[in-house]
């Protein structure tokens, strides 16, 4: 993975773990590092998971890796939200 493809992954992490954490309902309670975290490990994971299913490029705009993308940062948002609320 070259350096642009790291800062795409950073950038494009961030708005998959904001996307993310508007989808799961009520308040969290993970402050906005957690939520780039999980954003970028998501963004990455679901890349894997497109590239595997052979949807990652498609023409246009990849609406299936985006789906999973944020799907897995919503999962990630509330597994990590229910681990904080257990302390």
């Amino acid at each position: 993975m070259e350096i642009d493809g790291i800062i795409s992954a950073i950038v494009i992490g961030i708005v998959i773990g904001v996307l993310g954490r508007l989808v799961v309902p009520g308040r969290q309670r993970i402050g906005i590092l957690w939520t780039i975290l999980v954003g970028i490990i998501a963004a990455l994971v679901g890349s894997a998971i497109a590239a595997a299913f052979g949807v990652a490029d498609t023409n246009g705009v990849d609406w299936v890796e985006w789906l999973i993308q944020i799907g897995l940062a919503a999962l990630g948002v509330a597994a990590l939200d229910r681990s904080k609320a257990r302390r």
